[in-house]
Parts: C-alpha cells; structure tokens; sequence
C-alpha cells in the first residue's frame, strides 16, 4: 500500500462521458480495489471497486444491511435513508431472521416461470404503447411515451395498484430519489405514499382480488403496517430501474449504432445484449453500503467491526480482471456475473421481472421504428446524475 492509497478519498459522482462511470473510480480500482473512504459524517470506512471484492462482500453474513448501523457516502441520502426505511415490511435494510421471513414470502412471486406466464401481457402493453408513439409521430420523449409507463403498468397491474393514479407514486418516487430533495420533501412524500398504499392494503383486506397484494394480505399473517411497508418497495423499485434502464439503454444503442443493429436484427443476441446493458450501463450507481457486524479480511484489507463499506458496482461492473475491454459495449458478450442486481441473500428479487421486460421492449422498440435517432443532440440529452438511480430525465427522439 502507498499513501496514495491509505489516504481517504470521498465517492465521486461527476461523469466526464455519460456513459461511463465517473473517472477516478477506474483509477482507484487499478491502484487498490479496496481502499479508505471518508463519509460526510465524519465517518471513517471503506470504498470497493473491484468485482471479486464486491462480490465476496455482499455474499458475506458478516456484512450488515441495515439502516442503524449503515453511514451513507452522500449527504443527501443519510438523511432520507434514516427518515424512511426504518418501517416494518422495508426488508431491504433489514438481516436474517426478518429479511427471510419476508423475502421467503415473495419469492414465489417472482420466479422465471411466473414471469414466463406474464410475457404475453408485457407484449400486449409494449406493443400498445408502439402503436400510440406512432399514431402521435415524432419527436417525443421516449421516457415518457415508452420508457416509464410499461414497467409501470406492468408492475401495478402484479401488485393491484391502479395504474390511473400513477402519476400520484411516479412524482412520489422522484421526490423520494432525487439527490435534491430536503429532508422535508423526502418525508413529505414518503408519508403520502405510505398514506396512499396503506388505504390500498385495507381494500384488498376488504375485497381481495387476484393480485399480489391480495394474496398477501389474504394468506399471510403479514399487519397492515408490513403489508404497506412491502408494497411500497416493490412499487418504487418495479418501475423505477428498469424505466431507467429502458432509457438509457435506448440512448447507449443509439449512440452505438452496429451494436443496436445486433440487437433490432438478431434475435439471438438479445439475452446476452439485456445483461450487457445491464452491466455497461450500472444505474445503481451509488452504492450499495454495508456494515461491517464483526472484524473481516477481504482482499489482504481488515475491515474492522462497525466500519461502513461503500461498494462502486458500476466500479466493479467494469472490471477487467472479470469482463474483458469493460469500457466497450459489446452485446453478444457474456456478460453474466455482472452486480447490477446485487449478489448474495439481498439480490434483485425482480430481477427477472426486469429482464423479461427488458427483453420484450429493446428489439420491440428497434423493429417498429428502424429509423429511430435522438432529436437533439447526444450531449443536450439531460442525465439524471442528481438521483439514486441512473439514467436520463428526457430522451428526444424522432424516426
């Protein structure tokens, strides 16, 4: 280790080139995967770049999620993590035994052969939604006439959440993820969605119907308080990623046009150009973070009991001791064992449900309109640096 090395640094955010994550991570990954961070609170912990340090970090028990032992590497989201996710049934930030009695319940839900059965549906809704960026013509904004509204629709209509009142939790969710928001908005906003997800649970209790939420409430013994707790994750998180990644995975292809070729002309490629997207592109690009439970060795660092650890995935995405020329987008790669989904007990529990998404809509979109282009140009496209999830505010585009 040299100084440069022991010194801490603080978790970069600033991208030179809006595709690729921001510059001193890859400079930091080649000089020490693992290496000190300083957190706004004063906080001494650790920032991980490397895939292998990653990997073994989210798969290590002694590894904590949750919330009162966690230091944020930006000041923004410590205060809004803190104010929001200590609720019942938000299992994401929560260890074994509560998290798998949780994820144990909604597992089923989300298996490949469910979402297998959902395919049919998911290319009904995509194919509508085509069919209405036609009968309007270009130019639009692909986020808002495509990206956005399909996993939205197909997320509400799993859970039994009227999708008319998706522009209530879509603005609730931007609040809740913008970089932005003052503590006040952020709890403001969380308390109208709970208040909103809350009088739903009781309706399905009620009236169930054949829905997610309905099965939860009917065959669990899961409180109102839990059930919300619940549906309020599944809700945020089944719209908001892969909405992003539909965007800015359109917007990489545009910008790569031999490789959106590859994926609009063979069907084959498909599967494999999902995951690379997947991992090119990282939308969880701040974090994840956990808590050292007792002192840990990982990769020759001893990472003592009580110390946060910030993991850069789209750092260790980018890897080339795992994936070969990592800063090309290439998608007929394998690019399987990339950590966007996570890795370990606290992985993506939709993950599948995104990728059938993913799937349907990318050669979807692509075959409809061959001659699809961005409206303005690359570098006026807004990037959403300013929140949790990566991607773009707006994409223009014409055909």
């Amino acid at each position: 280790m040299t100084e440069a090395t022991t010194r801490p640094v603080t978790l970069p955010l600033a991208r030179v080139r809006p595709l690729d994550p921001p510059e001193d991570l890859a400079r930091w990954r080649e000089e020490d995967p693992i290496r000190p961070l300083a957190y706004p609170d004063g906080h001494q912990g650790w920032l991980v770049t490397g895939h292998a340090a990653a990997r073994a970090i989210l798969a290590d028990p002694r590894f904590s999620t949750r919330i009162d032992l966690l230091h944020m590497p930006i000041p923004q989201r410590a205060a809004q993590f803190r104010s929001t996710l200590r609720r019942p049934g938000f299992f994401l930030r929560m260890d074994p035994p509560d998290h798998t009695r949780y994820r144990r319940l909604l597992a089923g839900q989300f298996t490949v052969r469910r979402m297998k059965l959902l395919e049919p549906r998911i290319e009904e809704i995509t194919r509508d939604h085509l069919d209405a960026m036609e009968d309007v013509g270009g130019p639009i904004d692909l986020v808002r006439a495509f990206a956005l509204p399909i996993p939205s629709l197909v997320i509400c209509e799993l859970l039994g959440v009227p999708y008319a009142d998706r522009k209530k939790f879509q603005r609730d969710s931007a609040v809740l993820l913008s970089l932005d928001s003052t503590l006040e908005e952020v709890e403001a906003a969380m308390n109208d969605l709970l208040d909103y997800l809350d009088e739903l649970v009781r309706r399905k209790r009620a009236e169930p119907d054949d829905d997610l939420v309905s099965g939860l409430a009917t065959d669990t013994d899961l409180t109102d308080e839990e059930l919300t707790g619940i549906t309020t994750l599944l809700l945020i998180a089944g719209h908001e990623t892969t909405a992003n990644m539909l965007a800015l995975g359109t917007y990489a292809l545009l910008r790569n046009p031999a490789q959106l070729a590859a994926v609009r002309d063979k069907p084959e490629v498909v599967e494999d150009a999902v995951e690379e997207l997947l991992r090119y592109l990282t939308v969880i690009h701040i974090g994840p973070v956990r808590a050292a439970l007792e002192d840990v060795e990982i990769d020759g660092r001893l990472i003592r009991a009580g110390e946060s650890v910030t993991l850069s995935v789209s750092a260790a995405n980018r890897d080339p001791e795992r994936f070969p020329e990592p800063d090309e987008l290439d998608v007929t790669r394998n690019a399987g064992g990339h950590l966007t989904f996570g890795h370990g007990i606290h992985q993506c529990l939709g993950q599948q449900l995104a990728r059938t998404e993913m799937r349907i809509a990318y050669p979807a979109l692509l075959r409809r309109f061959p001659g699809l282009r961005l409206a303005v140009p690359p570098e006026e496209v807004p990037m959403r640096t300013n929140m949790a999830i990566y991607g773009v505010h707006r994409l223009p585009v014409t055909w």
